[in-house]
């Protein structure tokens, strides 16, 4: 698999993860927004956007990997809003507790 390099920007009440591969200027991202406070709030996983020069590099899974790890570590839920993100949760059962 290409080499990705995953980062995670925070912007107050949103985000995103943006994925790029050394061969390429082109950017993936997965875009989120908070909903809630406190203990109670949840990522709302918006969109998953993967230029047609990335496709096909595993890079949309990668992305959504890094916001379940996040969630995991820090503790918050994730709202599938994104359909990409939707079919990732229905495929990981395993996921369900961090459904919001």
């Amino acid at each position: 698999m290409d080499e990705i390099d995953i980062v995670r920007l925070d912007r107050g009440n949103a985000g995103e993860y943006r994925a790029q591969v050394p061969d390429s200027d082109a950017v993936a991202r997965l875009t989120w927004i908070v909903r809630g406070d406190g203990a109670a709030a949840v990522r709302v996983a918006e969109h998953t956007l993967v230029p047609r020069a990335l496709e096909g590099r595993g890079i949309a899974r990668r992305l959504v990997d890094a916001l379940i790890e996040d969630a995991r570590r820090e503790g918050f839920r994730i709202e599938p809003q994104c359909s990409y993100v939707a079919a990732q949760f229905q495929r990981h059962p395993e996921w369900a507790a961090l459904r919001a």
